[in-house]
């Protein structure tokens, strides 16, 4: 079964995002482990989103062994860090949008019909991503201070993306869209792959859009 969330809508000048989140995103969690026998490690990870009239909010919540937060720029390999994602359908279904993010808020963003055919983000576009992130160890102001950490770290980013950067008409808003929610960390102590909406493949592949849940207006 397609998992499914409704997005609810938010007003972001109301009162702090924490507050508006906690009282009306819709909650999901990101603890399908898809391929038990190679990366059994599952790491906590859950979040909120909901949307505003012109753009789609999500934060994330991790906690789990390792810190990993070497990408210190946009548009990196931010996958290999510790890492929190999701991934867009266009509503066309033409081609799908990434959106990954490290613990110090750097984001990869790239748009493609494929996993090898991906197009990073123009840094004006970049700009646009409106992110915050919360780590006590972790210092996105000094980036060169972050090491890998070991033992159980706790850590939140959240993205703002305009609904243009999806394919989304803010006027003409479609049923839904569809997408998936990632946790992974490839370069970790201890790497995994988990998802909100499973994965049927032998080896971990993200990229996958037929197996994207539901995101409803």
């Amino acid at each position: 079964m397609i998992p499914q969330l409704t997005l609810p809508l938010i007003n972001l000048n109301e009162q702090d995002l924490d507050c508006v989140l906690e009282l009306k995103g819709a909650r999901f969690e990101v603890q399908q482990i898809n391929w038990p026998a190679d990366f059994p490690y599952a790491p906590f990870c859950n979040g909120r989103i909901a949307r505003t009239k012109d753009a789609l909010v999500v934060d994330f919540r991790v906690s789990g062994l390792d810190l990993r937060a070497q990408n210190t720029e946009d548009n990196g390999s931010q996958w290999e860090d510790s890492c929190v994602e999701i991934f867009i359908q266009d509503p066309s279904g033409d081609v799908y949008y990434n959106f990954e993010v490290n613990p110090l808020g750097k984001v990869l963003a790239c748009t493609g019909p494929d996993r090898n055919h991906r197009t990073p983000r123009p840094k004006e576009e970049m700009k646009e991503i409106l992110r915050f992130a919360q780590n006590d160890n972790c210092h996105p102001e000094e980036p060169e201070a972050t090491k890998d950490l070991t033992g159980v770290q706790s850590w939140r980013v959240g993205l703002v993306i305009p609904f243009r950067l999806i394919g989304v008409d803010p006027e003409h808003l479609p049923a839904s869209i569809r997408a998936n929610f990632y946790k992974c960390g490839d370069l970790t102590a201890h790497p995994h792959f988990l998802s909100w909406s499973p994965i049927f493949t032998e080896q971990p592949d993200f990229h996958r859009p037929e197996f994207f849940g539901e995101l409803l207006f």
